[in-house]
C-alpha cells in the first residue's frame, strides 16, 4: 500500500510549511491526484486519518480532486483526453491508452500525473 508512504510525505511537507504561520488548526487539505498515479482515494483517506493523529492536521477534512489524463500529440498537435481500457480485475483502475485521439500518433502526457497539495484552509491566531 504505497498510499501510506505518499500520505506520510505529504503530511510532513504540510507540517513543515505550517511552521511559517501562526496556525492553530487546519480545517481542510485539498490534494490533486492524477489518474496515472494509481493512488486509491479510500486508501489515501484512511492513511491520512492515521498519519495525522497527534498533529495539527488531526480532524481536518481531506478533499481529493481527480486529475484526468490529458495528452498532446507530437505529430498533429491535437490535445485532449484519452480512451481507457477498463481493468478486468475489479480493482476500479482504468488503464489509459496513450495515443492521439485524432491521428493515433505518439503523445506526451500533459496532465494526470500530479500528486500535490492544492489548497490548505488553516485557522490562525489574530
Amino acid at each position: 500500500m504505497h498510499e501510506v508512504s505518499v500520505v506520510s510525505d505529504i503530511v510532513k511537507a504540510i507540517l513543515n510549511e505550517l511552521e511559517k504561520y501562526n496556525a492553530t488548526a487546519v480545517e481542510e487539505v485539498t490534494l490533486r491526484i492524477g489518474e496515472m498515479t494509481n493512488l486509491g482515494t479510500e486508501q489515501m483517506e484512511f492513511a491520512y486519518e492515521i498519519v495525522t493523529r497527534g498533529t495539527i492536521l488531526e480532524g481536518s477534512k481531506l478533499i481529493i480532486e481527480n486529475e484526468e489524463v490529458q495528452v498532446h500529440c507530437n505529430k498533429c498537435g491535437w490535445e485532449g483526453g484519452v480512451e481507457y481500457i477498463e481493468d478486468d480485475m475489479d480493482t476500479g483502475h482504468r488503464i489509459p491508452i496513450l495515443k492521439c485521439g485524432n491521428c493515433g500518433g505518439p503523445v506526451k502526457v500533459i496532465s494526470g500525473q500530479s500528486c500535490c497539495v492544492k489548497n490548505l484552509r488553516i485557522v490562525g491566531e489574530d
